[in-house]
């Protein structure tokens, strides 16, 4: 058995899982929010099912935090235990096409990508800076949400923009949250009881941040997300598509003072939060839809856009054998589902609404005689890290075992 830790490290919070491998039992699972780095909010979940929830005054790096609290609950004796960790990284352009070892060129190398994703890379990188001087020996592996996605073909991952952009700059579709489009994608031919390479699925990722992406024979396809995470669909504070010119407009009017403040807008303030003005929470605008007009348009355009995709996805495709629901609000969120199925009526797709509403995860609340299963599964991308971290150890262990031999 093999202890291996999975960090996703984001711009203000931090998930861990500890999984033992090859078995996949999840040992321990924490959540820790620093956006408020002199008091520190953290979620920690034992094999027990027992939940701790407790605040720290203090100043720990929140990789430190996590192995003290592994250590404090007796998850592990020592942090040594630990053989390897996996690192989910955003964007590794067209240089990381898989996960691989992270070393000091492949530092440098991610180090030099992080315009691809300014909100996500560089907090990914702290992550895993924090991990090396905790862990100097343990194996660091990435894995990247784009790495999904290289398999586009050209005609879906290029800008009709000329075509020396793309030669010289790497201008094109890179998509992202290819770690839970991956993930759920082999859990759905699962439930569907069939290969995944003869399928065809459409993903969502509806959540904070959100995407659909078009799944043929187990490879992505097509996906909404594009040169960065911030185009595709609505989110809760990115716009998602928009007429470039409207920005240059607007530029030329000093509504910006630059392109920084530009991008700070279109990325922290727009979305369900820009058009609301309430909130980017799904939750708190549903509550307030009622009452609120603009909360109510901000659902319509979330719903709006997101069927705009899977329609487009559909004709791709050329019809779907299940459409996925994932994130916090596609795994939780039944009046959205409900509001994005009924729209899709015209494709043969047709849903049960009593079984919409169920909480045993996972499950297919399609009709009987819909054209399309409608599955909710629950992502676990920590898991998906685990697993290729664990793939990677073993076959440098096997290599190293080899070479002994020889």
């Amino acid at each position: 058995m093999k202890k291996v830790l999975s960090i996703n490290s984001g711009s203000s919070s931090l998930k861990i899982s500890l999984f033992a491998m090859p078995t996949e039992q999840r040992l321990a699972k924490i959540m820790v929010d620093y956006s408020d780095e002199t008091n520190q909010l953290v979620t920690i979940t034992l094999p027990n099912h027992e939940l701790i929830v407790q605040h720290y005054h203090n100043k720990l790096s929140p990789v430190e935090l996590a192995l003290k609290l592994l250590t404090k609950h007796k998850v592990i004796n020592n942090p040594q235990e630990i053989a390897a960790i996996g690192h989910r990284i955003v964007a590794g352009g067209e240089l990381f096409q898989r996960s691989t070892e992270i070393t000091t060129e492949i530092m440098q190398k991610l180090e030099s990508i992080n315009e691809l994703a300014p909100l996500h890379n560089p907090a990914n990188i702290a992550g895993i800076l924090d991990a090396q001087q905790l862990l100097p020996n343990c194996p660091q592996i990435a894995v990247f949400d784009t790495a999904f996605h290289t398999d586009l073909p050209p005609e879906n991952f290029l800008y009709a923009l000329p075509l020396e952009y793309y030669r010289k700059y790497r201008i094109r579709k890179y998509g992202a949250h290819g770690t839970s489009h991956r993930f759920v994608a082999q859990q759905a031919a699962k439930m569907l009881h069939l290969p995944l390479n003869e399928l065809k699925l459409i993903t969502l990722h509806l959540g904070s941040g959100a995407s659909v992406t078009a799944i043929k024979n187990g490879k992505s396809y097509d996906t909404s997300m594009g040169f960065s995470p911030l185009t595709g669909l609505m989110m809760s504070t990115r716009c998602g598509d928009i007429d470039p010119s409207a920005l240059v407009y607007l530029l030329k009017h000093h509504v910006f003072s630059d392109m920084n403040e530009c991008m700070e807008i279109l990325n922290k303030q727009s979305g369900l939060l820009g058009v609301s003005e309430l909130s980017k929470d799904m939750r708190e605008i549903e509550r307030a839809s009622t009452e609120n007009p603009q909360a109510a348009l901000a659902i319509k355009m979330f719903v709006k856009r997101v069927c705009d995709y899977i329609g487009s996805y559909w004709l791709e495709l050329g019809g779907a054998n299940a459409l996925v629901f994932t994130g916090g609000i596609g795994e939780n969120d039944c009046h959205l589902r409900e509001l994005i199925s009924e729209r899709l009526s015209c494709l043969g797709i047709n849903f049960q609404s009593q079984q919409n509403q169920s909480r045993d995860l996972p499950f297919d609340f399609a009709s009987t005689d819909s054209q399309a299963r409608l599955l909710v599964i629950p992502t676990d991308e920590e898991l998906m890290i685990a697993r290729d971290a664990y793939s990677l150890l073993s076959s440098k262990q096997l290599c190293n075992q080899t070479a002994v031999n020889y």
